[in-house]
């Protein structure tokens, strides 16, 4: 999914003919994959994926499954079993705000995580693993500001660093640090380690 979408970029460039529609769809792509570096996340997802969680010491304690990347909807959890779990027997961590970090059974619920035969990708979770259903506001911002930032430097003579560069087969090479403005956006969305 897009956080910024070509008609949207050209708006804030003011740029109506379709001259450049290529390259600036090329950096709005590499804008998006420098904030989702940056950042270590992924702010939007389009469609569910299934990922899988080991059953080991890292990922459950007790009643709760830790998760190793943010997840914005549960469609379904099958258990290491093979049994899913239905949602009335858990609640996600934080309870209602994304990203959820956990899954957590609930007290009254007689279901435990488990395993069958291989404890290694062990439950298997279907949703949208992002930070939230829509990108959020100042990340769009700043995908918008990096793109328009990264275009406007391919018609100056700043300096070989600063400039995005047109590699082989079309490929945009970002530069090495991201405009202070664009950092500011970014920086309470930066994954803890």
């Amino acid at each position: 999914m897009a956080y910024v979408t070509l008609g949207q970029l050209k708006g804030y460039l003011g740029i109506s003919e379709a001259d450049d529609d290529g390259l600036l769809q090329q950096i709005l792509d590499g804008a998006q994959k420098a904030i989702d570096k940056f950042c270590d996340r992924t702010f939007e997802a389009a469609a569910d994926t299934t990922r899988y969680v080991d059953y080991d010491k890292r990922h459950v304690v007790d009643r709760t499954l830790y998760l190793d990347y943010d997840l914005a909807w549960v469609t379904s959890v099958v258990n290491g079993d093979g049994e899913t779990i239905a949602a009335s027997a858990y609640v996600t961590i934080p309870r209602h705000e994304t990203p959820y970090y956990a899954l957590k059974l609930k007290t009254g619920s007689a279901k435990a995580w488990t395993f069958q035969d291989d404890p290694e990708d062990a439950i298997a979770i279907t949703g949208r693993w992002a930070y939230s259903l829509t990108v959020p506001d100042d990340v769009e911002l700043a995908c918008m500001r990096l793109a328009a930032w990264l275009y406007r430097q391919k018609d100056t003579s700043k300096g070989d660093t600063d400039r995005p560069i047109l590699g082989g087969f079309g490929v945009v090479i970002l530069p090495s640090q991201l405009p202070k403005d664009v950092v500011q956006l970014l920086q309470k969305y930066v994954r803890e380690a």
